[in-house]
């Protein structure tokens, strides 16, 4: 074979090859196997393509597994998918050993071979049955378009009818046919350059980099869902600024996501200016990029400053200033989440507060900060204090390496102090000793603002040393504090 495969996968081509060659159908490996595997990457999946019925293929080379894994497809496209893995045993005892990768997970996607195009207002392609050469034309990059063959008389060969291994030597991104009318068929194919930019750190040829910029618009008639999935790789790559600027300069950010495109540009006033909010968001994404695979806390980067240009002013004194950009960002989040179909729950939850606290650190790094005020950080961080604090220093983007090493340091005692006083009062995760149900219960109360009253003050009296973080001293506290609102126990402590 032209590529270089493990003798797993070897192995389950032969088992497609057979069933192919029974059903009397030409069969390819194609896309982004072939190019991953030229160019090194690894590959858990493969696609295959058939010049006939692709459910049909994939129904016969899951009958040659036992238990014959799970096939899904969808009729309306003709596709299919099986996945192979240790429980899915080969008829065939010449199978490879486990030592050999038997036990990984193998993705197999069928399909066949068609022509496909999008009508100019339409989300959902027409699509027919076609040749290989229909289906490698109608491929989004020329380093897609490569296929090998599975049949008998030329197994194994390579098929490139638009260079696409010399574009990979290149590190070049193009279109097989004219960039308008392979883009114009789906135009998420524009962010898919973008994306395979991003994440091969590829180029993308100057003539199909004009045709994304001209024909940006034609984003509009795609799902969000769709796009999201490719802003999340983007983020998802290894310097994912490389996306993000791309997206910038081809327009298609200012239509996809407005609120970050606002962030661009420094304005100048009476010889003061403020840095460009767009490029130093870059700039920390691939800082924490380098630091952390975590997408959550990548996005947290991509929003730590996004309300910087709705709070933006001029100081006669100052300068520019964003006062509380932080808490307007934090209530931008959900907003931004809805608009991009991101998930509303936990993670939406994390990367709000990560964007709230992003400038509390920062203020710990001057001198005589006291026990109280890093309590209430590692109080209100929790679990989330070490990615708060990775997403700080990442926020660090000066040119100038003596302020960076200085920032750097102040960090190092920050962190020093946070995990003093953890050691010292257990803060992290913790709960104040009196709760709300023993507040109501004492009192003879029902939910309501006085209980709340209480409980934040028992929290806050901790957190600021007036109380030691005990019960006695809490139940203590409270009493104290309702008889200050009139209010009496009807219920002793036991």
């Amino acid at each position: 074979m032209d590529i270089k495969c493990t003798e797993r996968e070897l192995f389950v081509f032969k088992k497609i090859a057979h069933a192919a060659m029974e059903l009397g159908v030409e069969t390819y490996l194609i896309g982004g196997f072939v190019r991953d595997k030229i160019i090194g990457r690894p590959t858990k999946d493969a696609d295959i393509v058939c010049v006939g019925d692709g459910i049909t293929l994939a129904k016969a080379v899951a009958k040659r597994f036992k238990p014959e894994p799970r096939l899904s497809y969808f009729k309306t496209f003709g596709t299919a998918h099986i996945r192979i893995d240790s429980s899915n045993k080969p008829l065939d005892t010449k199978a490879p050993s486990a030592g050999g990768g038997w036990g990984e997970t193998f993705d197999l996607e069928f399909v066949g071979a068609r022509k496909e195009s999008y009508q100019y207002h339409s989300r959902n392609p027409e699509v027919k049955p076609g040749t290989l050469t229909n289906d490698q034309d109608r491929r989004d990059f020329t380093i897609n378009a490569l296929a090998v063959s599975l049949n008998a008389d030329d197994y194994g060969k390579l098929i490139d009818p638009f260079n696409g291994v010399n574009d990979i030597k290149k590190k070049i991104i193009r279109t097989p046919l004219d960039p308008l009318q392979t883009f114009s068929d789906d135009p998420l194919r524009m962010m898919r350059a973008i994306r395979f930019a991003s994440q091969l750190g590829f180029k993308i040829e100057e003539k199909t980099f004009l045709a994304i910029k001209e024909d940006a618009n034609r984003i509009n008639i795609i799902s969000q869902e769709r796009i999201t999935d490719e802003l999340y790789k983007i983020i998802a790559s290894p310097k994912p600024s490389v996306g993000f600027d791309l997206l910038y300069q081809s327009g298609l950010l200012h239509i996809i996501f407005p609120q970050m495109v606002d962030l661009a540009g420094a304005e100048h006033k009476d010889g003061m200016g403020h840095k460009d909010n767009f490029y130093h968001t870059l700039n920390v994404l691939d800082n924490l990029a380098e630091k952390s695979d975590d997408i959550w806390l990548r996005w947290a980067a991509v929003l730590h400053d996004i309300a910087k240009p709705v709070t933006k002013k001029f100081d006669d004194s100052h300068g520019w200033t964003f006062h509380g950009h932080e808490a307007v960002g934090g209530r931008m989040v959900p907003k931004i989440f809805t608009k991009l179909k991101l998930p509303l729950n936990e993670k939406m939850k994390f990367v709000r507060k990560i964007v709230e606290l992003h400038l509390r650190p920062i203020s710990l790094t001057k001198e005589n900060i006291t026990d109280s005020a890093i309590r209430r950080l590692l109080f209100d961080a929790g679990d989330d204090y070490d990615a708060l604090m990775m997403l700080c220093e990442a926020d660090i983007t000066s040119k100038n390496k003596w302020k960076v090493k200085k920032y750097m340091e102040n960090f190092k005692l920050v962190r020093k102090r946070c995990q003093e006083v953890e050691q010292k009062d257990r803060i992290r995760n913790w709960q104040p000793p009196v709760t709300g149900e023993l507040i109501m219960e004492t009192f003879g109360l029902k939910p309501s603002k006085p209980v709340g009253i209480i409980k934040d003050a028992i929290k806050d009296a901790i957190l600021d040393g007036v109380i030691p973080n005990n019960y006695e001293d809490a139940y203590s506290f409270m009493l104290n504090k309702a008889e200050e609102l009139s209010l009496k126990p009807v219920k002793s402590k036991i």
